[in-house]
C-alpha cells in the first residue's frame, strides 16, 4: 500500500521555504535549500520536486532547476539563495523571483520555458529608469519576494520582512511591502506601498502579536485574497484576508504553527521550533498548507512538511495541528515500517526551546541523520534519519495511524538506554505494548504484542528510564 507521510519529501531532503504551485496537471515545490548540519541558511541550489494532483504519495525529483552561480551578482558562490517564488508570466514562460541572503537587497529574476527546467538569469527587478529595487535611497529591504498575477492580468510583486523587537524599530528601512510590474515581469510600473503592518504598526489593527515578520505568500481563493506570511513568533504561519489584492487585508488568524503550539490555550511546544515558510494551494479540489519544520538541533537544516486545511464558507481557515500523515489523505494505515524521522511531536520533561545548540543544549531530542548532506548521483547510499537523544520523559508523537489490525510492533533502537519505552494513543495514557530496553552500541529490534486497538489514533512511543535513547524505525 503506497503512503507519504510528514516530511514529505525523502528524509534526507532539505527544503524548506516552499511554494506549492500547480502548472498543468502537477504540483511544484519551489523552496530554498538547507544542507543537513547547515551553519547557515539556504547553501545548495534550488532543486525541485513534483507530483500527480491526483497522487500526492507521487513525489518526482526533478533536479537542480537554478545555481546561484549564475547570478552574476553571486557567481563566485559566496552567497546563498533565499526563498523564491515562481509564476507562469503572460507569455507563458515561468517566472522564478529570490532574493540572495541579507547581505545583497535586491531582488533577482530567472526565467524558464518549463516549470522545472533549468532557469536563466533575467535581471533584477528595477524601475524604469533602471533603479534597482531594493538598492535606491528610501528603499525598504527586499526579502521573501512573493509574485502573483491576478484574472485582470495585474502582476503583483511581494516582498519585506519586519523588526522582531522593539529595540530593532527604526533601524532599518523594514516593511510589508507590494508593488506592481510591467508585462516584462522585472520593471515596476507602480512603486511599492506598505501592505501589512509590522511591529510598531499594529495597534488597534488587530495583528497584535501576529505581526508581519516575512514570507509573503499570496492565493486568491474562493472570491477572496489570502496572504500567508511568518509572524514575529517565528514559529507560526498566519493569513491575512481581504477583498483586493493591494490592500486593507485584516488579520484571520494562524494556519499552523511548527511547534504545535495553539494561540489562547494552554499548553507547551510540542517540537523544538524555528522560523516558518510556506504557502497555501488548492490542489485537485483541496487546500493545503505547505510549511517546514527544524530538525538536527540547528535552524538552518529544515524540511518541508503540509497539511489539509479547511477553508469554512464565512473565509476563515482554523489552525491545524502538525501530522505525521499529512499529504496522504487521511491516517497511515499501520502496515509496513514507518522511519521516526516522521515524528510530528517530540519533546521531553524540559519545555521544547528554540533549535539551536546553545538553546538546546544537551537536554532535548532531535531528529537527525546517519551520514553527511547528500544529493542525487553522488554514488553512495542515502542517510538514514532517526531521533536522538531521547531520555527519560522522552515523547515521540506520529500523528495520526489506523491501528485497526495492527497485533504487534517491531522498534530498532540503540543507545545507553536502560528503562521500558511504552507504545500508547495518548501520552499519559495506558500502553497498548511496553518494550524493555536495555544499552546497545548498534541498532537493536525489539517486538511487543500490541492490545488491540481500532480506529483513528495518534501513536506515542514514551521512554521512562536512565541513559539515552536512539531511535530509528518501526514496523507492524
Amino acid at each position: 500500500m503506497k503512503q507519504v507521510f510528514n516530511p514529505y519529501l525523502p528524509l534526507y531532503e532539505y527544503v524548506p521555504d516552499g511554494e506549492p504551485h500547480v502548472f498543468g496537471d502537477r504540483v511544484y515545490i519551489f523552496g530554498s535549500h538547507d544542507a543537513f548540519n547547515g551553519k547557515k541558511f539556504c547553501p545548495n541550489d534550488y532543486v525541485c520536486y513534483s507530483a500527480p494532483v491526483t497522487d500526492l504519495t507521487d513525489w518526482r525529483y526533478e533536479g537542480v532547476i537554478y545555481q546561484k552561480t549564475q547570478d552574476p551578482r553571486m557567481a563566485d558562490g559566496s552567497h546563498e539563495l533565499w526563498a523564491p517564488d515562481v509564476v507562469q508570466g503572460k507569455d507563458g514562460r515561468y517566472y522564478l523571483y529570490y532574493c540572495p541572503d541579507d547581505s545583497i537587497r535586491s531582488i533577482g529574476v530567472a526565467v524558464c520555458d518549463r516549470p522545472a527546467g533549468h532557469y536563466e538569469f533575467y535581471g533584477l527587478v528595477k524601475d524604469a529608469d533602471g533603479g534597482i529595487l531594493g538598492e535606491r535611497k528610501g528603499d525598504t529591504i527586499a526579502f521573501d519576494p512573493g509574485v502573483f498575477i491576478d484574472d485582470a492580468g495585474e502582476i503583483y510583486l511581494y516582498s519585506g520582512n519586519g523588526p522582531r523587537t522593539k529595540r530593532e524599530i527604526g533601524k532599518e528601512p523594514k516593511a510589508s511591502i507590494v508593488a506592481t510590474l510591467q508585462d516584462d515581469m522585472i520593471t515596476l510600473k507602480t512603486e511599492p506601498k506598505k501592505l501589512l503592518p509590522v511591529l510598531g504598526e499594529s495597534e488597534g489593527t488587530g495583528f497584535e502579536g501576529h505581526e508581519f515578520f516575512e514570507a509573503s505568500s499570496i492565493r486568491k481563493i474562493q472570491g477572496r485574497y489570502y496572504l500567508i506570511y511568518s509572524s514575529l513568533t517565528n514559529h507560526e504561519l498566519c493569513y491575512a484576508v481581504s477583498s483586493r489584492p493591494d490592500g486593507d487585508f485584516r488579520y484571520g488568524g494562524v494556519v499552523i504553527s511548527n511547534c504545535d503550539l495553539f494561540p489562547g490555550k494552554d499548553g507547551k511546544p510540542l517540537a523544538c521550533f524555528g522560523n516558518n515558510h510556506g504557502g497555501l494551494e488548492e490542489i485537485n479540489g483541496k487546500y493545503y498548507i505547505f510549511y517546514h519544520r527544524e530538525t538536527n538541533r540547528s535552524i538552518c537544516s529544515r524540511q518541508g512538511c503540509a497539511e489539509e486545511v479547511k477553508i469554512l464558507p464565512d473565509g476563515t481557515i482554523p489552525q491545524v495541528e502538525m501530522t505525521s500523515c499529512g499529504l496522504n489523505g487521511g491516517p497511515l494505515k499501520a502496515e509496513g515500517s514507518f522511519p521516526a524521522g516522521i515524528a510530528c511531536n517530540l519533546y521531553g520533561k524540559v519545555t521544547p526551546t528554540y533549535s539551536h545548540p546553545m538553546a538546546m543544549l544537551n537536554r532535548h531530542p532531535y531528529i537527525t541523520q546517519d551520514g553527511p548532506d547528500w544529493s542525487w548521483g553522488d554514488g553512495t547510499e542515502p542517510p538514514r534519519s532517526y531521533i536522538a537523544n531521547g531520555k527519560n520523559g522522552l515523547v515521540a508523537g506520529f500523528k495520526y495511524f489506523d491501528l485497526t489490525g495492527a497485533e504487534r510492533i517491531t522498534l530498532r533502537l540503540r543507545g545507553t538506554a536502560r528503562g521500558q519505552l511504552f507504545i500508547r494513543t495518548d501520552p499519559r495514557g495506558e500502553a497498548l505494548g511496553t518494550i524493555a530496553v536495555h544499552p546497545s552500541k548498534e541498532w537493536t529490534s525489539y517486538t511487543v504484542p500490541l492490545i488491540p486497538c481500532t480506529g483513528t489514533r495518534a501513536l506515542y512511543l514514551c521512554y521512562e528510564g536512565r541513559g539515552k535513547l536512539d531511535i530509528l524505525d518501526f514496523s507492524f
